[in-house]
């Protein structure tokens, strides 16, 4: 077994699934807080938004759909069970909170479904899977914050739900770059196809283009 990383991975991990033929478009807990350097959540994470926004415009101009998720806990936390006991800065999602509102340049649009959820994965304690296999969707896009946390979470239950998963690295991100890199490698040596902006807006050009 070799100690160069690639290299040990090389064969065992790493097969390729691609794309579904009806894909929906997840942007997962682009909230306020990760954007307010004022805010303990703050992550410098204004590129992956960027490129999460692009991303969209491509995905609504191919007609698929896109769906968006927050955190929101009662006033109380007393929704927030032992994720919001263990991670101090979820004090930022109670609801009324500005810390939790989208961030400047993302507002949903009146066709694409909001999901508020008290957990990490956006299909933990939610509809989104029943709301998913409704739509007929196969596959799932995923972008968002954080790249180690909601990101990573919401990665294993899509493929463990059945629906080919693609993480989009450009458009998610997280507070520091070993996180960063050490998931989305993992994720794509076990759990999903991690793609470049540039591949997911070519195909979804060309879903566009047959549609």
């Amino acid at each position: 077994m070799s100690d160069d990383l690639t290299a040990n991975y090389a064969g065992v991990y790493g097969t390729k699934v691609g794309f579904g033929r009806r894909p929906a478009l997840l942007m997962i807990d682009f909230c306020q807080g990760y954007f307010d350097p004022a805010c303990d959540l703050y992550s410098g994470v204004e590129d992956a938004l960027a490129s999460a926004l692009r991303v969209r415009a491509a995905a609504r101009a191919a007609g698929v759909p896109v769906i968006l998720t927050n955190v929101v806990y009662h006033p109380s936390a007393i929704d927030g069970g032992r994720f919001y006991e263990k991670a101090a800065p979820l004090r930022h999602f109670l609801k009324g909170n500005p810390m939790g509102a989208w961030p400047e340049g993302l507002a949903p649009e009146n066709d694409e479904l909001v999901i508020s959820k008290q957990y990490p994965s956006a299909f933990f304690g939610t509809s989104l899977a029943s709301t998913l296999t409704a739509m007929g969707v196969d596959s799932v896009l995923l972008t968002g914050l954080t790249t180690s946390g909601c990101i990573r979470a919401s990665c294993v239950d899509a493929m463990s739900h059945g629906f080919r998963t693609t993480v989009v690295a450009d458009a998610c991100g997280d507070r520091h770059t070993a996180p960063h890199k050490a998931n989305l490698f993992d994720m794509n040596a076990k759990y999903a196809d991690v793609v470049g902006e540039s591949d997911v807006v070519a195909f979804l050009g060309g879903l566009a283009q047959l549609g």
